[in-house]
């Protein structure tokens, strides 16, 4: 069941968006060659701490991390860890934060140093495919239309698209419908309406899109050792188009 939201409901959503979009905007000065992936994870707590908001993630299906911290061939849910950080390594920091009961959600890729032509590229073009999604965003529209946006974009820079991590509804719950492929055909899918809040949040390789999931049952990696990186926002469907919540 797709739960619509009531502009009072946005609203507080969006003001969970705003501490994690002030969280990312921290962490592009403090994410920097020699720190450890676990280290993210501790100065992100503490800020949602300060911020009086808690990290969804923590606990989640016994999940024991507050981010998901995922470096160069890991797509996504990264566990933090004590592995420094090293120049030319990229990291996408992946965080849901809950502010009075209402959740935000927004991943961000973060280039460590000076990264390789091929490594920005994809950055550059992850982040933008997740522009090409929004813009699709408008009530009439269908899911597929953003799947599809996404899709054409990504491949006709030589990217592949990641099938088994997708976007979703959000609200209360973390996972709500509609699920938000980032593949796919034109016009097929949930229609969008007004009132509906989803996550985009494309995850690109530059090589195979499978995936493959570590012992720890969680951190997902590329089949081919190739890179990945994720860029996500959350945003309301209204009549006015798409407001992304966790714009930075």
């Amino acid at each position: 069941m797709i739960i619509i939201k009531s502009k009072d409901e946005i609203l507080k959503m969006k003001k969970a968006g705003e501490i994690l979009a002030a969280c990312h905007r921290e962490l592009r000065t403090f994410i920097r060659p020699g720190i450890t992936t676990l280290e993210i994870d501790q100065f992100v707590e503490a800020f949602l701490k300060k911020n009086g908001a808690l990290p969804e993630q923590k606990g989640y299906h016994g999940y024991p991390f507050a981010t998901c911290t995922s470096v160069n061939d890991v797509i996504c849910h990264g566990f933090p860890s004590q592995t420094l950080l090293v120049e030319g390594d990229i990291v996408t920091v992946d965080m849901v934060v809950n502010l009075d009961g209402w959740l935000a959600d927004s991943a961000w890729s973060y280039a460590i140093g000076n990264v390789s032509e091929k490594s920005q590229k994809l950055l550059d073009v992850t982040k933008e495919s997740l522009y090409k999604g929004i813009e699709q965003a408008v009530a009439g529209n269908r899911i597929g239309d953003i799947s599809h946006a996404i899709q054409v974009f990504a491949e006709a820079q030589g990217f592949s698209v990641v099938r088994d991590f997708i976007g979703h509804g959000i609200g209360q719950e973390m996972h709500e419908e509609p699920q938000v492929p980032h593949y796919g055909p034109p016009h097929k899918g949930t229609r969008l309406k007004a009132g509906m809040v989803l996550t985009i949040e494309p995850m690109l390789n530059t090589g195979k899109y499978h995936s493959k999931i570590d012992q720890d049952g969680w951190t997902a990696r590329t089949v081919d050792g190739g890179l990945s990186a994720q860029y996500e926002h959350t945003i309301a469907i209204t009549e006015d188009g798409p407001v992304i919540l966790t714009e930075q």
